[in-house]
């Protein structure tokens, strides 16, 4: 996969940071200027930790654990959600329920009880009048807009992928506490710290969240083709040892 440009990044408009009075001071070592009290991010050092982030997420594709994709911001969530179905990886953009990973055996139970309704509305042997029917189907649109994202997710995921990790704080102390690995865009007033492989880089704008987003799912993609071509690749057979 190759890495977005410099120019390509600048277009998106990754370097735009926050008010400098906003800003978080441990993001110092990624901000390149300050231009009109609004600091500017170094898109060299972004480009460096794209290229360390998208390894890292690579190797845990190919492993064949899962990455959860996080994105509740409205410029964010549906380009994420598109991003993340398209590897086949789990997804929350709509809202965080406390204790989503740290309870994980609690939302279990919701996904299950979701796809119990889902089975009772398919299943054409059950009566139903039309008031259960339709209040069955609204409580099973309002779990799935939640909880459709993880319907598939059977047991934790190995990591998570943020937009805006300052946004997603629930998240990433959840995280933390489990020992998920973590990647996240990381805009300048938040804590870089907080995550194994931060990207700084504008977290609001919805082409510089795109660009990134793509450039984590085409690693995430090389992985699983990989994991894919070796799984095809059988041992060729023994051979029995030449006679004397």
């Amino acid at each position: 996969m190759n890495t977005p440009s410099y120019k390509e990044l600048l277009d998106a408009g990754v370097h735009f940071g926050h008010l400098k009075r906003k800003w978080n001071p441990k993001m110092l070592p990624y901000i390149f200027m300050e231009k009109k009290g609004i600091h500017v991010i170094d898109i060299n050092r972004t480009i460096e930790c794209m290229e360390r982030a998208g390894k890292a997420m690579k190797a845990i594709a190919k492993s064949g654990r899962k990455i959860m994709f996080v994105a509740t911001k409205k410029q964010a969530k549906v380009l994420v959600k598109e991003a993340a179905n398209s590897v086949g990886m789990p997804f929350v953009t709509e809202r965080w329920l406390g204790g989503m990973m740290t309870n994980f055996s609690t939302i279990r139970k919701s996904v299950k009880k979701m796809q119990g309704i889902e089975r009772m509305l398919a299943d054409a042997a059950v009566s139903l009048t039309k008031k259960e029917r339709l209040t069955m189907t609204r409580e099973r649109d309002k779990m799935f807009k939640v909880l459709g994202g993880i319907s598939n997710l059977n047991r934790l995921p190995a990591a998570i992928f943020i937009v805006d990790i300052h946004h997603e704080h629930i998240a990433v102390s959840e995280s933390q506490k489990l020992g998920l690995r973590t990647f996240g865009i990381v805009d300048t007033n938040s804590d870089p710290n907080q995550i194994d492989f931060p990207i700084p880089a504008n977290d609001d704008a919805s082409k510089s969240v795109q660009i990134i987003t793509n450039y984590m799912v085409e690693c995430v993609k090389e992985g699983l083709a990989e994991r894919k071509t070796k799984g095809d690749k059988k041992p060729a057979p023994a051979t029995a040892p030449a006679k004397a």
